[in-house]
């Protein structure tokens, strides 16, 4: 009998699920994050390892056992990026006198547009740190809009926010605006005291640009205008996310799903986006993930098996 393997490799955490080849899941583990553009590949390649080899004996099961795993990672959005992992990891298997091919890399962004509609079409907002939609038409073309990083893109994130929110800050220190409950709450959470303390927290101490979010979203709260102003500004811009996702796929109704944590948990910036979806996108219906990211990895592992078939 033979098994498939879908992976979600996060940031913190990587989940590994064991299936038949009818998608009936046998097992699940969970192991150390597996992003390499982080970690580095040799790292990444030993903690995919480890989880899978631990799985398998787990169920009493082999590498040779397995149809196909596919990962579904941060940092794998690029194709070259995908490949590189994909080709390191089957080198380290054959290090370990293990011959098995079939190994594939995807963006975690794929997977949980998979799992999200079971396979089936349908579309995802992502918004955590970043920002990025995928949608999957009838004929199963794959479609994205955003996801051009921080530098020039991500709209609509906790980067984008949170760096809105440290901007609004340093204008007030600087006497360039108008005060702002942000800056309050800033200078109480890091201890700042002046602009030069800013300065020195966010290009010395590194400090988190998405860990601003939750203060942004309080002064919100308390009806401060420039925090409004910065969630009014950026769930527009997810607003015309959805929009241009809508037009490439050419649906008359697009199914969304709402991934990660600022738009997914229910707080002042997601309920102003759903509320112009609502107001502005008659034809956008806004439904939960059916399955997980992991799944979704599992649909893609069999998929590959039946293109396989086919050739």
């Amino acid at each position: 009998m033979k098994y498939l393997i879908g992976i979600d490799g996060g940031g913190t955490k990587t989940k590994c699920v064991l299936s038949d080849l009818k998608l009936n899941v046998i097992d699940e583990c969970k192991g150390e994050a597996s992003n390499f553009l982080v970690f580095g590949l040799d790292e990444v390649n030993k903690r995919i390892y480890t989880l899978i080899s631990r799985c398998l004996k787990k169920n009493k099961l082999k590498f040779e056992n397995l149809s196909a795993i596919v990962i579904g990672t941060a940092g794998a959005g690029r194709k070259t990026d995908a490949e590189n992992l994909r080709k390191s990891f089957i080198k380290f298997l054959n290090s370990k006198k293990i011959k098995f091919k079939n190994f594939h890399v995807v963006s975690d962004a794929r997977i949980a547009l998979e799992g999200a509609f079971s396979g089936k079409l349908g579309s995802i907002l992502i918004a955590g740190t970043g920002s990025i939609m995928f949608g999957k038409n009838e004929e199963s073309e794959i479609f994205r809009v955003g996801g051009f990083g921080r530098l020039i893109g991500d709209e609509g994130s906790g980067y984008s926010i949170g760096r809105k929110g440290l901007s609004a800050a340093s204008k007030e220190l600087d006497g360039r605006s108008e005060k702002t409950e942000i800056t309050q709450l800033i200078k109480k959470k890091y201890k700042i005291k002046s602009a030069d303390d800013l300065i020195i927290s966010v290009y010395r101490k590194n400090l988190d640009i998405a860990g601003i979010v939750p203060l942004v979203l309080k002064a919100a709260k308390k009806k401060d205008v420039v925090a409004n102003k910065i969630i009014n500004e950026e769930t527009d811009e997810l607003i015309f996310h959805i929009k241009a996702m809508h037009k490439k796929l050419n649906q008359k109704i697009l199914k969304i799903s709402l991934i990660g944590g600022i738009i997914e948990n229910k707080n002042i910036f997601s309920d102003s986006l759903r509320k112009k979806i609502k107001k502005e996108l008659q034809n956008i219906t806004i439904t939960k993930p059916q399955k997980q990211p992991a799944f979704g990895a599992l649909l893609l592992a069999r998929e590959r098996i039946r293109n396989l078939r086919n050739v």
